[in-house]
């Protein structure tokens, strides 16, 4: 007997349809690229869309303020904030509180372009929901909820 163990029998592939992160990814993607879509006519993106919807608040934020609630680094806040500016979407301004802080808030334009954005929005994620019906859909976004926020709770 040399000691050597019999050899291991092969594990059966799993068919990549039933990974989690596989569906996650993928299902992600094709979001993205409808959101893309929905969102072209209005000449912003769906981080974009997202600052605009932030700086909807009924108070002034500052950029770190925003960046902070979208979970994005200075250096990214002020790049999408400079598109935004020059698209005349947002306008920024010094805190007269503290000088160091920069107060972005949305034009009349902005506006206008966050609330016919957002209708597109709706609609785009109604049709990317459908197929699942009404009921598993708001299941999907009730638990995908608990996790991002259990998530961030975790982070904090």
């Amino acid at each position: 007997m040399t000691g050597e163990r019999p050899p291991v029998p092969p594990v059966p592939p799993v068919p990549l349809e039933s990974r989690l992160g596989y569906l996650l990814k993928h299902a992600q993607q094709r979001l993205a690229r409808a959101s893309a879509e929905a969102l072209a006519p209005f000449g912003i993106d769906g981080h974009e869309l997202a600052v605009l919807a932030v700086l909807a608040a009924e108070y002034p934020l500052s950029q770190v303020e925003v960046a902070g609630r979208l979970g994005v680094d200075r250096t990214t806040m002020v790049a999408l904030v400079d598109g935004l500016e020059d698209q005349g979407l947002v306008e920024r301004r010094r805190s007269p509180q503290d000088r160091r802080k920069n107060i972005v808030e949305l034009t009349p334009e902005g506006r206008d372009c966050l609330d016919r954005a957002e209708r597109a929005r709706l609609a785009m994620e109604r049709r990317f929901l459908d197929p699942l019906g009404e009921e598993a859909a708001a299941a999907l976004v009730r638990a995908l909820r608990i996790l991002v926020v259990e998530e961030r709770r975790i982070a904090e």
